[in-house]
């Protein structure tokens, strides 16, 4: 079942994210992260334990991006078990990600990949990332295994978060995020790809004034 078939559909509409008529601009006062979670074997152990003995993501700015990208790569062929293909998988996620929005953070943009998420956020004064990360992994890793009958790790433990400089940053970061699932070649369009903020804006605007 996909989310525009979901009964939840109507819940997830109305959460924080459609109510407050997002895209979110950028202010420069708030920073917002770009925060890139992934399943626990997005990426053979093996591949990435190469990588690491070629590049130095320790002293090396360079590497760390190289490492990065690399990563990012291989998340789009979508190796694993990319549980998140599964339609309740991902509407679970995007329907936790939603719930802390306006609660931990403010959410700006998201796509739901089968093995990996990506998203947007500015972080409330107060709240640390690294709690923010196991909230929301620690709750969606049981969900997930309780909708998939399995035990054991569902994300990987790491995570990679990634500063806005300025609001040219703020709107590629979008596009990028939003373009994950057509760079995929999950669907033709951004606003195809049920589990993202491009699909909630889509169904926005196409919504009878009131």
């Amino acid at each position: 079942m996909s989310l525009i078939e979901s009964p939840h559909r109507k819940e997830l509409l109305e959460a924080g994210w459609h109510s407050r008529g997002y895209l979110t601009h950028f202010d420069g006062r708030a920073i917002p992260q770009f925060i890139t979670l992934r399943l626990f074997d997005s990426v053979p152990c093996a591949v990435l334990q190469r990588w690491m003995r070629e590049l130095d993501v320790i002293n090396s700015k360079k590497d760390q991006i190289i490492l990065r990208k690399r990563i990012e790569r291989y998340l789009d062929q979508g190796y694993g078990e990319a549980f998140m293909k599964i339609n309740r998988v991902a509407e679970m996620v995007q329907k936790e990600l939603l719930y802390y929005d306006g609660k931990s953070y403010l959410l700006s943009s998201w796509a739901v990949m089968p093995n990996h998420i990506h998203f947007l956020m500015t972080r409330f004064e107060g709240i640390e990332i690294a709690d923010i990360m196991q909230a929301f992994k620690s709750l969606t890793s049981h969900k997930a295994n309780k909708i998939l009958r399995r035990k054991g790790q569902f994300w990987m433990e790491d995570y990679f978060d990634r500063y806005i400089r300025n609001a040219e940053h703020f709107a590629k970061t979008v596009r990028y995020i939003e373009n994950n699932p057509v760079k995929a070649r999950l669907c033709k369009k951004p606003r195809d790809w049920p589990w993202s903020s491009a699909w909630f804006r889509d169904q926005k605007a196409s919504e009878p004034c009131a």
